[in-house]
């Protein structure tokens, strides 16, 4: 007979072999540790389809074959193998031009938006936990925003401040931030009465501490999951101010811009479609990371998520 190990669980232990206990314990350890929406294939895409975006605007650089300014090339040149995209209306290699634009869209949509998620949450937070007066300046200011269209309202402010990229931007910002604003403002709400906010207050809790410590942490999850999907959102204004002439300026390599360039040479198809599909590769890759991050932290959809 052989000895037995001191790390084995006795005969009489709930661990032993043949166990249900045992078995479920080992199912526990076995699991693997990334959460079922993050294993989904359609988040999987979106990851590895902004990660690849992410190295291609990062080395941008390094791996577009032409400068994206040279106009030295035939023009209008269809796809082939010395141009992969085709060349554009001045001769410039549309290729290296979609590449150099992902180094314009995706920082300026993340940074937009992580403006009008910090000037939302911000502005929700102070009229939901203050309530009064504070409550109905600051969302009859949200409700004029929400009174018209994104788009139409980004156009009259781009146009108000200049047709330039940061100009854009701002105006995008302006668009965005009141849908956070009231997700902020009702969580506040719902949260205000929480035994754990009363309790803090009753220990002499500030209201930024409460806002901050208490009440921040559980309003993240719907906020990171709203932003997450407003970047996309974000690429499609921005790419549509760019086009209508408000956004990036000639000779800028941006991708809405370059859409424009595509609808008035309308029969070279490649001027168009390339910029076109790199906005929709990235706009749908972000709606996928949102879902699964919604998945994930939302408790009502994870149970549904979780068997």
């Amino acid at each position: 007979m052989s000895a037995s190990s001191p790390l084995d669980p006795p005969p009489t232990s709930p661990l032993a072999a043949g166990d249900p206990v045992a078995a479920a314990v080992r199912r526990r350890w076995l699991r693997p540790v990334t959460p079922v929406p993050w294993r989904k294939p359609l988040a999987l895409a979106g990851l590895a389809v902004i990660s690849a975006w992410a190295v291609i605007a990062i080395f941008a650089p390094l791996i577009a074959p032409q400068n994206p300014l040279a106009q030295k090339f035939q023009i209008l040149a269809a796809p082939s193998a010395s141009h992969w995209f085709g060349t554009d209306e001045l001769g410039r290699d549309v290729f290296s031009r979609v590449l150099y634009g992902a180094r314009i869209t995706l920082p300026l949509a993340v940074i937009l938006v992580v403006a009008a998620m910090i000037t939302g949450a911000v502005i929700g937070g102070i009229a939901g936990f203050f309530g009064g007066w504070a409550d109905n300046v600051l969302m009859r200011v949200a409700d004029l925003v929400f009174a018209f269209p994104g788009i139409i309202l980004a156009l009259a402010v781009a146009a108000a401040l200049g047709p330039q990229l940061r100009n854009a931007v701002i105006a995008v910002v302006v668009v965005s931030w009141p849908s956070y604003a009231r997700l902020v403002r009702s969580l506040v709400l719902s949260a205000r009465s929480a035994q754990y906010v009363v309790a803090s207050r009753l220990l002499g809790a500030s209201g930024v501490r409460v806002l901050v410590i208490d009440i921040g942490p559980n309003a993240a999850g719907p906020v990171l999951v709203l932003a997450a999907l407003d970047v996309g959102n974000a690429v499609l204004l921005l790419s549509g101010l760019s086009f209508l002439g408000l956004g990036a300026q000639p000779p800028t390599a941006e991708w809405g811009a370059m859409v424009a360039e595509g609808a008035q040479n309308f029969s070279d198809w490649w001027v168009g479609m390339f910029p076109g599909l790199a906005i929709l590769t990235v706009v749908l890759a972000f709606n996928f990371i949102g879902d699964a991050l919604r998945d994930m932290l939302d408790p009502r959809t994870a149970r549904a998520v979780h068997p």
